[in-house]
């Protein structure tokens, strides 16, 4: 039996007899050696036809070969240093399995607007693989990672009767005859279940009706988001440095040949190792002063251009914490120092890549959640399930959310948070 195999095991089968199966990148005729480029997925490989004979099967074969055509191949495997990835296949068997018409992503530049147009083909390209390969890591890693601290993987739905941070930004359905809401977090549900099972994890899609274009933003995307009975601020914070500093080891031991096909830098990546510098709001803000590039008062939100500023004086990822009250969401625990601040914290990813993860310690006084909702115009009503949570056994709590996207963008770094999803959702952009 010609045993089949991915491109990525070749090096263990130099000298053997195998098949590949894939598509053709590209190919090139040099009179009696005829060459292909071949993926399959695990990798690229380069595959050769020789014969003196010009009438040689194979090379009638060949000639009906076009870009993207589908097929079998059998042959040695050879190393050659020459190569893309020092091994290449000589041909003995050609199978075409389909051969495409012309392929509409041609061998040269695209703008953007058809590359998103035809992003169903685009994924094909050698970045694009690269960069769903690292994503892929990322959320192994991550998943590998909350395991062994013991948390619980657990669901959250998509479809929620109330918000997790107001309504501003849902999408709104119908629910056979009352109105329900694409999930903005799993945060709530995340809530109930540590109260069960004491440390939790959610993974899954989110949403949030924001009309941003930037490079930062999606409609739709993947949150991991942590909840942890008994833990306090600073616990989840070092939670993130470990998690943030196991999944960039894990993508570094596991996929550097993908980052050198999207010429990423890995030196620094390599610093990522905590502990992580921590600031709070305030010398945050008295940094963006000192450096004259923003008018952000204070009591603002950060935007994306200040984290950058503020990042630019670290070598590594760094937490801002104690966000003025006013700007967090309802259910963060308020300094007890100083009320009017709340035990929060935003890590910033180095190189200009922004907020990676947002989380805080949570409000366990009944009351005080009560009062919260109020102010924020929420329904008391369509919380009485999440203010049980604080009614019966309530305890002080805390979790975040890791944005799997942004974190593959900075990872990867990607120009565009749209490479960093298969089928990126933005604003007008919903095919396909």
């Amino acid at each position: 039996m010609i045993p089949w195999i991915s491109i990525r095991d070749a090096a263990a089968y130099a000298g053997r007899h195998v098949e590949l199966r894939g598509w053709i990148i590209n190919q090139r005729d040099s009179g009696r050696i005829k060459f292909m480029l071949i993926r399959d997925g695990s990798g690229t490989m380069q595959a050769t036809i020789w014969s003196k004979d010009p009438d040689f099967p194979l090379f009638q074969t060949f000639a009906r070969l076009t870009q993207e055509s589908s097929l079998k191949v059998r042959g040695t495997i050879q190393a050659d240093p020459r190569a893309p990835g020092g091994f290449e296949l000589q041909v003995d068997h050609l199978e075409p399995v389909h051969i495409a018409p012309e392929y509409p992503i041609a061998r040269k530049s695209h703008g953007t607007a058809f590359l998103m147009k035809h992003r169903h083909l685009w994924l094909r390209s050698q970045r694009q693989t690269a960069i769903l390969r690292i994503r892929a890591a990322i959320i192994r890693a991550i998943r590998d990672f909350m395991d062994s601290r013991g948390f619980v993987l657990t669901d959250a739905p998509i479809l929620t009767g109330n918000a997790a941070e107001g309504t501003t930004t849902l999408f709104e359905t119908k629910y056979f005859g009352e109105s329900a809401y694409l999930s903005q977090s799993g945060q709530l549900y995340a809530e109930a279940t540590a109260m069960a099972l004491g440390k939790v994890y959610t993974f899954g899609p989110t949403f949030r009706a924001e009309k941003s274009k930037t490079r930062r933003h999606l409609i739709e995307f993947w949150m991991m988001e942590p909840e942890w009975a008994f833990a306090e601020l600073s616990d989840v914070i070092d939670l993130s440095e470990h998690l943030l500093a196991a999944v960039v080891a894990r993508v570094l031991d596991k996929h550097r040949e993908d980052l050198k096909i999207l010429e990423r830098d890995t030196a620094p990546l390599e610093k990522i190792v905590p502990p992580f510098p921590r600031i709070t709001y305030d010398e945050a803000f008295e940094l963006l002063k000192a450096s004259g590039e923003s008018d952000t008062p204070y009591g603002e939100d950060l935007g994306g251009t200040d984290e950058t500023i503020v990042s630019k004086s670290f070598d590594r990822p760094l937490a801002i914490t104690h966000y003025p009250a006013d700007i967090k969401a309802f259910y963060m625990q308020p300094d007890a120092a100083d009320p009017k601040k709340v035990l929060c914290v935003d890590v910033i990813a180095p190189e200009g890549y922004g907020e990676i993860i947002g989380g805080s310690q949570r409000i366990h006084d009944l009351e005080l959640l009560e009062q919260k909702i109020r102010e924020h115009g929420l329904s008391e009503e369509v919380f009485q399930w999440y203010l049980d949570l604080r009614r019966f056994g309530s305890v002080p709590h805390s979790g975040f959310g890791l944005g799997i996207e942004r974190t593959v963008a900075w990872i990867c770094k990607l120009p565009h948070i749209r490479e960093s999803i298969p089928f990126p959702r933005m604003l007008y952009n919903l095919y396909p």
